[in-house]
This record gives structure tokens, C-alpha cells and sequence, in this order.
């Protein structure tokens, strides 16, 4: 069996989450009477510091379901330049809400306040009405870096400033939270609302969560039937995202060792390696004088999956299956691979 170390995503639920969605207690979600998704629904809320929360179906989802109840047609998000809602959506955002994006070229995927504040548009009818800020925690692109919480709260102060709304994808917002030391809902206090996956590091098979308050939530119910997520006996997937949510958010910090272990023995074998926060390992091999894709195909030939992030770049991702032999053994399968480069 090869090593697959291409994302989080692909995580198998636990035996325990096998078995409480055998025995979930399920009715009709979109009657509002399926009591383990409403179950999840409150947990999530709780944890997170917000008043109500939504089930839905991805973080896709859980994002568009947010940019579509916050703007409407002709409105702008700013966005970070290499954002998830930006870069891996598939352009929903223009072809859903029919919103444009102005993109920040952040540090490490952190937008500074003052490039917010001078984006941020003035009352000319020349001009597109700033309705949203978009953040993302952690950052994907960045490598799984993470946003603090004072960079965090800067902008937060920026948008309360102007009577805008922030939004944050926070897909790997418990990675984040762990890493920092902190509860989540100290970062999750520095957005109106809120997506959060549970099929990732936390191991659901399915689902993500958007949050925020309870008039907002109501409408994002709406719009979340509109795009087909408007689910029946949901409890069958609602019962591993309680698991997901109650036990397994201080494990990630075990992906997070893993990363680092991965990160220094790459780096022993003079590989480019970038600043690792979390869970995710972003390798260039550009130095080694081979495409990333190259590079993947003769790793995937010894055993081991990755990502491709850019010409020369390599994405590896720590989880819950990966142990610490299975990071010994990725090391040494990149070891073979630069002796017969």
C-alpha cells in the first residue's frame, strides 16, 4: 500500500464514527427534524462562539454559501491572492453570486490591515461596494501556515471600522488553533462567520460547518437549498462530524510533529523546505533540477504520493494515517530518488 501523503482529505473515519453512523438517530434536515444533525448544529456553534451554525456538504459549499447570504450581484470580495475560495473554487464566486474579487498579495497568506484598509472602496458610484473580507485559516498555499491572532484581529479592526463583514475559510481552523495554543473560538471571534471542514485532519468522511449569527444562518439555510444541499436523513453523516468535533482536534498535533519530522529530514538531504506551522510540508525542486510532476512521478514509483503546488513545487500533508515509519520511510524513498536523480 503506497504512502499517501497528497492531503488530509483522505482520512477514514474512525471505528467509532462507523458506528455511531449505523446507529444514528435520523429524521428529515430539511424539516429541521433530524436531531443529530441539529445536535451537530449546537456543538459546533458552542465551539466556535456563534449563535447557530449549518451543516452543508463541503468547504466549497460552506464558502459560497457564505459569500452568496453576505453579498449580492456587483458587489466586491477582497480576497488573499492565493486563497482557497480564490484560487481552488472553480471562479464560483463570479458565477454564483456574480461578485468580483480584488486580490492581496498577503505574507504567508496573511493580509495586512493596511493594504484591507486601502482596498477597501470609497462611495463613488464609479465603483463596485466592498462587501466582504475573505481569510483563510491556515492557509493552504501558504503551507499550511498559520494566521495569528493578532494578525487576525487587525484586520477584524479594519472591517469593523467600515461596517464590513469578515469571512474566514477556516477549513483547518483546529490545525491553527492547536498550533497557537488557543481556543478556536479566540480566532473564530475575529470573523462574523465561519467555515470549518470535518472531513479533513478530523477525520469525518464528509461535511463542513458554517457558523456565525442566528439571522445570517437562517439565510445561508436558504441559499444552501438553492444550491442542492438540502439533505434528508443527514444524521447518518452529522454523527462522525460530532466525533470529529469533540475528539479529534487535539491529535492534529501529532500530524504537526510528523510535519516536522518530514521537514527536517528532507532539509538534512538539502532539499528546499518551507517554514512548516502545521501539518502541510512544501518542498521546491528546483534545486535538484526537476519538475515538481517529475519529481512525483518517481516518488509515486517508490511508494509515495504528494502534490504538486507549481512547477517546483511539492505539497506533502501529515494526518491521522500517517505514522511516525511511514515519515522514516518517506525520507528514505526521497533519499533513493536524489542518488539516481
Amino acid at each position: 500500500m503506497k504512502i499517501d501523503l497528497r492531503s488530509d482529505t483522505v482520512t477514514k473515519p474512525t471505528e467509532e464514527m462507523l458506528r455511531a453512523m449505523a446507529e444514528a438517530e435520523v429524521g428529515d434536515d430539511v424539516y429541521r427534524e433530524d436531531p443529530t444533525v441539529n445536535r451537530l448544529e449546537a456543538i459546533a456553534a458552542e465551539i466556535l462562539g456563534k449563535e447557530a451554525a449549518l451543516f452543508v456538504t463541503s468547504g466549497t459549499q460552506g464558502n459560497q454559501v457564505a459569500v452568496l447570504t453576505h453579498c449580492v450581484n456587483g458587489d466586491e470580495v477582497i480576497a488573499e491572492a492565493d486563497s482557497h475560495i480564490f484560487y481552488y473554487e472553480g471562479g464560483a464566486m463570479s458565477a454564483l453570486a456574480g461578485v468580483q474579487t480584488r486580490t492581496l498579495v498577503g505574507e504567508r497568506g496573511a493580509l495586512r490591515a493596511e493594504d484591507v484598509e486601502k482596498a477597501i472602496r470609497g462611495n463613488n458610484i464609479h465603483f463596485p461596494r466592498t462587501k466582504l473580507i475573505c481569510l483563510e485559516n491556515t492557509h493552504n498555499r501558504a503551507g499550511g501556515a498559520v494566521i495569528s491572532v493578532a494578525q487576525m484581529k487587525s484586520v477584524y479592526d479594519v472591517a469593523q471600522k467600515h461596517g464590513i463583514p469578515v469571512h474566514m475559510d477556516g477549513a483547518r481552523l483546529f490545525n491553527a488553533a492547536v498550533a497557537q495554543g488557543v481556543a478556536v473560538s479566540e480566532l473564530s471571534s475575529f470573523a462574523d462567520t465561519v467555515q470549518i471542514c470535518l472531513s479533513k485532519g478530523l477525520s469525518a468522511p464528509v461535511g463542513s460547518i458554517l457558523a456565525g449569527d442566528r439571522a445570517f444562518i437562517e439565510e445561508a439555510r436558504w441559499w444552501r437549498k438553492k444550491l442542492g444541499g438540502g439533505l434528508r436523513q443527514a444524521g447518518y453523516l452529522a454523527a462522525p462530524g460530532i466525533i470529529a468535533l469533540t475528539q479529534m482536534t487535539e491529535r492534529l498535533a501529532e500530524d504537526h510533529e510528523r510535519a516536522q519530522q518530514l521537514a527536517k529530514g528532507l532539509r538534512q538531504l538539502s532539499l528546499q523546505v518551507e517554514q512548516v506551522d502545521t501539518n502541510i510540508v512544501l518542498v521546491n525542486t528546483e534545486s535538484i533540477g526537476q519538475t515538481a510532476v517529475s519529481f512525483l512521478e518517481r516518488l509515486d514509483e517508490k511508494g509515495v504520493l504528494a502534490v504538486d503546488f507549481d512547477e517546483y513545487m511539492v505539497r506533502f500533508t501529515a494526518h491521522r494515517h500517517i505514522s511516525d515509519q511511514h515519515v522514516k520511510s518517506v525520507i528514505e524513498a526521497v533519499e533513493q530518488l536524489l542518488e539516481t536523480k
